[in-house]
């Protein structure tokens, strides 16, 4: 039996998964919001667009093409790069988390991102809760918030006492040297937004259902304490910028350029290569004579209603 495509077959499939790829784009970009028609108005007269769509997801699978290099340079000379995103709430840290790990292998590259800690956990030395989620030979771990809350929302919200915060001031860049030393590549990102751009944002979340869950409590409270997330923020970058592992700050107000800028910097911070790759063959289909298939009771499979 010969399973063979043939050329015109082969070429409507390979359209069919390159349209498929880009769906996936779309999805992530054009998922409706259950919005008022005033609420989506002020939204659209506030962000008039800034680059085109179809410009915007080639430089996207570009830039993910390359992602994709990186991942292979990593894993090939068992490197270890942690990528720290930070920023206000709202800000975007989200979306190019998205877009970074869309098409990577979730085995090398993970997302961190952890839930408020425990008990047990506040009783431990800061940094212990996110030394297990570092990366070994081979691996990238982009941390979705990091060991930088104590400075930030636990400092502003009052979880974290002066002399925390001091402690933590004093101890962090020895951590991070420590950690550069070891062989880690560290990068930092710090996404920026206005104060009117997270309010919009905020807004869209409030009447989106099917984004109201990204709003929580503290969240709101971030809105309140405006300045002192500034404050916190400045301190920050003054007393943990070092050499080893320095800030960068990505203006965020553009979503998609946002995006595409973080990840075209993130590509400039490691030098990886081209790899050599073992050539792939499929191999063929062997076919037993004797094997009868069998056939599955229907209630097994799900229903078809699309």
């Amino acid at each position: 039996m010969n399973e063979s495509i043939p050329k015109s077959g082969a070429r409507d499939w390979l359209e069919a998964e390159l349209a498929d790829t880009l769906d996936e784009d779309y999805e992530l970009e054009m998922s409706e919001p259950a919005l008022s028609l005033e609420i989506a108005r002020i939204y659209k007269n506030a962000h008039p667009p800034s680059i085109d769509r179809m410009q915007y997801f080639r430089d996207l699978i570009g830039l993910q093409s390359e992602l994709i290099k990186l991942q292979s340079w990593v894993a090939y000379h068992k490197k270890k790069l942690v990528v720290i995103f930070e920023g206000r709430d709202s800000a975007g840290k989200g979306g190019v988390i998205k877009r970074i790990t869309q098409r990577l292998n979730p085995r090398i590259c993970r997302v961190v991102a952890l839930p408020a800690p425990t008990e047990r956990e506040k009783s431990q030395w800061y940094f212990q809760r996110y030394v297990p989620h570092l990366p070994a030979g081979g691996e990238i771990v982009l941390f979705d918030r990091s060991w930088y809350n104590r400075s930030g929302v636990e400092r502003v919200m009052g979880f974290a006492g002066p002399d925390q915060v001091e402690e933590f001031f004093r101890d962090v860049p020895e951590f991070e040297r420590m950690l550069v030393r070891s062989g880690i590549t560290l990068v930092k990102y710090w996404f920026s937004i206005t104060d009117e751009e997270q309010q919009m944002r905020f807004l869209m979340r409030i009447h989106d259902p099917m984004k109201q869950w990204k709003l929580s409590p503290m969240d709101l409270q971030s809105r309140v304490r405006w300045e002192q997330y500034t404050k916190a923020k400045e301190e920050t970058f003054a007393r943990t910028n070092i050499p080893e592992a320095p800030w960068f700050i990505v203006e965020g107000n553009d979503k998609k350029r946002a995006r595409l800028n973080c990840i075209d910097h993130l590509l400039q911070q490691v030098p990886y290569e081209e790899v050599p790759h073992e050539e792939i063959t499929l191999p063929e289909r062997v076919f037993n004579p004797e094997y009868e298939r069998q056939v599955l009771p229907r209630e097994l499979y799900v229903p078809e209603k699309y």
